[in-house]
């Protein structure tokens, strides 16, 4: 929004003549004046109340000194709206910092002579002619009280005039008396909640949420709110700070539960897995609402990695909003809860902020509430970020943002209750700051005077926010005295008996249809991976999905280029019966939707494709109309979702899978431009692909491609770091495939949902040989058997004769094989690892068997300290093998192209010399 300090600084006599030219034709006054014109104008012809003609308002006699003054109080408005926040007082435990917010009346042609005057401009702010002294009493009690409120950044007018509407008009409206009494419950529980843990057990990590109790009001506003507006189902996504508040008075989680992890005698789902510690675990419930609607509430399960949940959260939420609600955001609702130094800090907020408005991963928007202790650990906040606030992510998306006061419990209540509103409306982001403080160290055997000793000094001296309240409710008569400590003596016996194994019934949980899947499927068991199922199709499908895949619309114009790409595929198919690595990828996902189940597809570059393989989207070359090549296979088929993603792997990742996790009966897949770039994303990886199983019981069939092989062009674009991935293998936790054929490819697709489980599945895909010729597939494997995880040699007719095996995986047998058909080495046998994890031992065995009295040895095309090599070191100890590879590394790979050839050459010549 403009300044314009301008209009005090010019002439009345010009100002009046302009304000003449603008009323008899505004195109002739420059915009920035048409602005104060214009909201004058709406001013006086709404006087009282009453409307008028916009000729009869025109026609007012007005001076030039009033319509400065006019236009005077008319930027103090706007300012105050802009900057008000930069004197609110919001904080309830420190002094505010001058941020300049300039909103002195010198700063508008105004002066204290000028309070009694009447103006029209009050009719803005829903006063209509008034006097400036209550112009600005209105204005500091909306924008310089506990909130302070951020949109001026806003460019939809409808948002802005919502927002002003709300809060300059609805905010002055007092609270019922059940409204308030509520409040006082919720913060009775979270306060007394938190008093008894810091009483019974001492010096016991929970992350406390004392000085943020607050937050549990605001939470129970935010659920109330949103089920009044058709919400249904909310999903909540946070760190360890408050979670167990949380989870006792917001999800309903029985108090036995959560004492007995206390004690140590929680009863685990299961006996395998590792478990994780009480303030990291998820929950769900079906709560009913003082009005009577049934509401859904999930907490995802979270490492202490902060913020790493958030795309998991919004991925969750966008399948469920998929599968169950027909893409109606108004049904489900995201809340993220973070804190001030990890929403400042943690770039992947920054990318889930950007992922809000792209069609791939709209949720309808997502509620961010911070609980604002200023402080990271032992990091005051003016060490922890640059930003005036650390909700200044907002701005990008132009979300608004409303930072309350933690100790004014009816103005957090109201914020929460408006910004789901507002999220209902416009299906935006809202950003909630809650400035609060930390009652105790960062965890409660932390003494955080050794580095905080003056404000933990005042801490100490302050008020909890129920004992602010209860004041407050007492001075003003709402409440008397005996009630609210009848309230707390009741809560505390209340507690003390549910420790003393009084039992207490958990809430039920309604259960939706993705999660009645989920109770269909199974653990899996060691013998789950002795052989993969059947995952064929039969020839009738093959031919239905490959005709639906190569058929254009009427009208439809593929570029040349591609059109060409097209016919060598049906070329290939009809003159030799083989499809190459896209066809039979696409034929995956199309015998997927024909059974009437659903496939996802993202990351950059995926309609195309990187390496502009799979064309699974054509453009027109006249319109630059799209078309989904899997759209028309059949009229009741499953839904096919692609999407080109934003330039992220950590958030895009997580959001994947945070999709996975909502719906077992859907294909999800994530591919990484280049697999070396998957390490941009590690956290995701560590902490949720390979151990959200063993840590909280959470199933995923998501799948990551991350195209890997070394060819000369360089340490960034050669690898996907297998031997990290390997490295984690464990517990029978993901599959690591590297598949060398179409059909290969195709099964290990299906055999993700074809399985009593669900398991990740890590694919390191072919780049170059996308495209060779020795991986395309004929029909026939397409349409029997499965899986196989170990390839045996096609070349070798007599196995006798072999001497020697190479044992390798991936892009590796490609080389091999070219040098062993060009010397026609029948005495060398080439055997691929389609699958390195679950490692297919019994299958080698029996290849072993085969060749018996060979030597065997492995060869991969990555350093020795890198790839499989070590990995098969530990877990192939029954077989006698030597190893061939390049040098330990520091770097993956070598970023001269004649040197990596060198060494390329040396491995393949190794390998049959030696």
């Amino acid at each position: 929004m403009k300044d314009f300090s301008f209009v005090t600084n010019s002439h009345p006599a010009y100002i009046e003549s302009l304000y003449q030219e603008y009323r008899k034709d505004p195109a002739t006054v420059d915009p920035e004046w048409i602005k104060f014109f214009e909201g004058f104008d709406f001013a006086v012809s709404n006087t009282n109340g009453k409307a008028v003609a916009a000729g009869d308002a025109a026609g007012m006699p007005v001076s030039s000194e009033q319509l400065v003054k006019e236009l005077g109080v008319y930027r103090l408005i706007k300012a105050y709206r802009k900057k008000g926040h930069l004197i609110a007082k919001t904080n309830p435990i420190r002094e505010r910092k001058d941020r300049h917010a300039n909103l002195d009346l010198k700063y508008f042609g105004l002066s204290d002579a000028d309070l009694k005057t009447e103006f029209f401009a009050g009719q803005v702010v829903g006063l209509g002619k008034t006097t400036l002294e209550k112009i600005l009493d209105r204005m500091k009690s909306v924008y310089t009280a506990s909130v302070g409120m951020e949109f001026g950044y806003i460019n939809d007018p409808a948002k802005v005039e919502w927002l002003q509407k709300e809060v300059e008009i609805s905010f002055s409206k007092p609270l019922s008396t059940e409204t308030k009494k509520r409040i006082l419950y919720k913060l009775n529980q979270g306060v007394m909640f938190e008093k008894f843990l810091h009483t019974k057990y001492i010096g016991q990590k929970r992350f406390s949420l004392e000085g943020g109790e607050a937050t549990i009001p605001a939470l129970d506003a935010m659920i109330n709110t949103a089920a009044e507006y058709g919400v249904q189902e909310v999903v909540i996504g946070m760190a360890h700070r408050g979670r167990l508040n949380v989870l006792a008075n917001i999800l309903g989680k029985t108090y036995e539960q959560i004492f007995s992890e206390f004690e140590g005698t929680a009863v685990p789902d299961t006996t395998m897995g590792s478990g994780d510690v009480k303030y990291h675990l998820g929950f769900r419930a079906s709560i009913d609402t003082p009005a009577g609607k049934e509401v859904n509430l999930q907490l995802a399960p979270n490492p202490s990695h902060l913020e790493v949940v958030d795309p998991v959260v919004v991925g969750f939420a966008r399948s469920k909003a998929d599968v169950i609600y027909n893409s109606d955001y108004d049904k489900i609702l995201p809340i993220l809860i973070h804190g001030d130094a990890a929403i400042a800090g943690q770039g992947v907020v920054y990318e889930v902020a950007q992922m809000s408005k792209l069609r791939g991963y709209y949720t309808g928007g997502t509620m961010h509430f911070v609980i604002n202790n200023q402080i990271g650990f032992t990091t005051d906040f003016e060490d922890a970020r640059s930003s005036d606030y650390c909700t200044s992510v907002a701005a990008i998306v132009q979300a608004p943002v409303f930072h309350v006061n933690g100790d004014d419990a009816e103005a957090v209540v109201r914020i929460a209750d408006l910004a789901t509103r507002y999220r209902q409306e416009f299906n935006s982001d809202i950003y909630i700051d809650m400035v609060c403080y930390r009652k105790h160290g960062h965890n409660e055997g932390d003494d955080p005077k050794f580095t905080q000793p003056a404000l933990y000094a005042a801490i100490d001296k302050h008020p909890n926010p129920r004992e602010v309240y209860s004041q407050q409710l007492i001075a003003h008569g709402d409440v008397d005295a005996a009630l609210a400590q009848e309230m707390e003596k009741a809560f505390w016996a209340d507690l003390q008996e549910r420790l003393d194994e009084v039992k207490q019934h958990p809430l039920p949980y309604k259960y939706q249809q993705p999660e009645r899947w989920w109770q269909e499927l199974r653990k899996a068991t060691p013998e789950d991976f002795t052989k993969s199922p059947d995952t064929a199709i039969t020839p009738e499908q093959l031919q239905q999905i490959f005709k639906a895949m190569m058929t254009m619309p009427e009208g439809f114009k593929p570029l040349r280029k591609v059109e060409k790409l097209l016919q060598d595929k049906q070329k290939l198919f009809d003159g030799q019966g083989m499809l190459d690595w896209a066809s039979g990828e696409l034929l995956a996902y199309g015998s997927l939707l024909l059974e009437g189940k659903d496939v996802r597809l993202s990351g950059q570059d995926v309609k195309r494709g990187t390496f502009s393989h799979r064309h699974a989207v054509l453009r027109s070359e006249e319109t630059d109309e799209e078309h989904n090549r899997l759209s028309k296979i059949s009229e009741d088929q499953g839904k096919f979702r692609i999407y080109n993603s934003l330039l992220s792997e950590f958030a895009v990742l997580g959001f994947e899978y945070g999709y996975s996790i909502a719906n077992p009966n859907a294909l999800t897949i994530w591919e990484a431009q280049f697999g070396d770039f998957m390490n941009g994303a590690q956290t995701l990886i560590d902490q949720f692909i390979t151990s959200a199983e063993t840590k909280w019981q959470k199933q995923s069939g998501l799948v990551m491609l991350l195209p890997h092989g070394y060819e000369g062009q360089g340490p960034e674009h050669s690898s996907a770091r297998l031997e990290r991935f390997l490295q984690q293998c464990a517990e029978y936790n993901i599959f690591i495939t590297n598949c060398t054929t179409a059909a290969s490819f195709f099964h290990a697709l299906r055999r993700q949902l074809a399985e009593p489980f669900r398991k990740p599945m890590i694919n390191f895909s072919p780049k170059a040989n996308l495209r060779h010729a020795r991986s395309y597939s004929p029909v026939a494997d397409f349409t029997q058997g499965g899986f196989s995880e170990v390839l045996d040699d096609p070349f070798i007719t007599d196995a006798s004769r072999v001497k020697k095996v190479l044992l390798c995986s991936g892009k590796m047998y490609f080389d091999l094989s070219e040098k062993q058909i060009k010397e026609d080495r029948k005495d060398v046998a080439i055997v691929r690892l389609e699958q390195l994890y679950p490692l297919p031992v019994n299958q080698l065995e029996g290849i072993q068997q085969k060749y018996k009295g060979a030597t065997w040895f492995w060869v991969q095309e990555e350093p020795l300290n890198m790839g499989a090599a070590s990995f098969l070191q530990m877990n192939l100890k029954q077989f006698n093998y030597g190893v061939i590879s390049r040098n330990p590394s520091a770097a993956t790979a070598t970023g001269y192209a004649k040197v990596h050839a060198q060494e390329q050459q040396e491995i393949i010549d190794t390998a049959f010399n030696i």
